[in-house]
């Protein structure tokens, strides 16, 4: 009977362990099937990292012209109305606002973790007119002139939507390396926009540009384009133009304002976004 048992557990040990085998057979030929499958397919290219040229590239591209704060996104239209009477006052202002996006963005992005949320758009103003005071005293310093012809708009920086909004939907989530390059390309396109009115509007309204007499239209200037309305006519017709070289590029359309970066400062972004 001992005998009888100790044959039967033999046989069932010998059974299990050619279940075993088997099992690790065909567990190895599955294995070795998908590791051919895997090197049959073609890898994937390697991800590059953007350089430092692709960036800038690409962050003036999106600053002049994909996302230019006046004519894409319509902001700053006050200062962009009041000061381009003149090729010379466009450019001062452009100057001023671009260098304290840079200056804001810069220390906004360094400050981004220590902030609290409930205290940042204060936080965010406090920073900006800090930068706007210090321009302002550099301008009164050095270009009296442009002071006074900027008037009131040169310290109405502090409240300018272009800053706010991008201190709070740039800055805030980047680096303040990439904050600060953000900061100029939408300066250069905020100085591009009121350089082109500006321009436009002095050499019709005035016969003029940069002060100087222009032999043609200097006898006969279009008053008509150095007063509001003419400012609002040729504010109208470069929105126009910017909205045509969109379409013609085939540029992205916005569905929704998560992607916005004027969504901070936008009435319809709480009501489904632009329709």
């Amino acid at each position: 009977m001992a005998k009888k048992t100790i044959s039967m557990r033999r046989d069932s040990h010998e059974e299990s362990a050619a279940v075993i085998e088997e099992a690790q057979a065909v567990e190895q030929t599955e294995a070795e099937a998908i590791l051919s499958e895997a090197q049959a397919e073609p890898l994937p290219a390697a991800v590059k990292k953007p350089s430092a040229g692709s960036t800038f590239a690409g962050a003036m591209k999106r600053g002049v012209i994909l996302e230019n704060p006046v004519l894409r996104l319509v902001l700053g239209t006050c200062p962009t109305l009041a000061t381009t009477t003149a090729a010379s006052n466009a450019i001062g202002m452009g100057i001023a606002a671009t260098l304290v996006l840079i200056c804001s963005n810069t220390v906004i992005s360094l400050l981004r973790n220590i902030i609290p949320d409930k205290v940042r758009i204060p936080a965010y103003i406090t920073i900006i007119a800090s930068f706007v005071s210090i321009v302002q005293m550099l301008v009164k310093a050095f270009a009296p002139a442009l002071d006074e012809s900027l008037g009131i708009y040169l310290p109405l920086i502090v409240v300018n939507c272009i800053i706010l909004g991008r201190a709070e939907m740039y800055a805030s989530k980047h680096a303040p390396a990439l904050s600060a390059l953000d900061g100029l390309a939408m300066g250069v396109g905020f100085t591009t926009a009121l350089l082109c009115m500006g321009t436009i509007r002095e050499v019709l309204g005035a016969g003029s540009l940069f002060g100087a007499k222009l032999p043609i239209l200097s006898g006969q200037p279009i008053l008509f384009f150095s007063l509001a309305p003419g400012g609002f006519f040729v504010f109208g017709m470069l929105i126009a133009a910017a909205n045509k070289l969109s379409k013609k590029n085939n540029l992205p359309v916005r569905n929704g304002c998560g992607d916005c970066p004027a969504a901070a400062t936008c009435s319809l972004s709480g009501k489904g976004g632009c329709k």
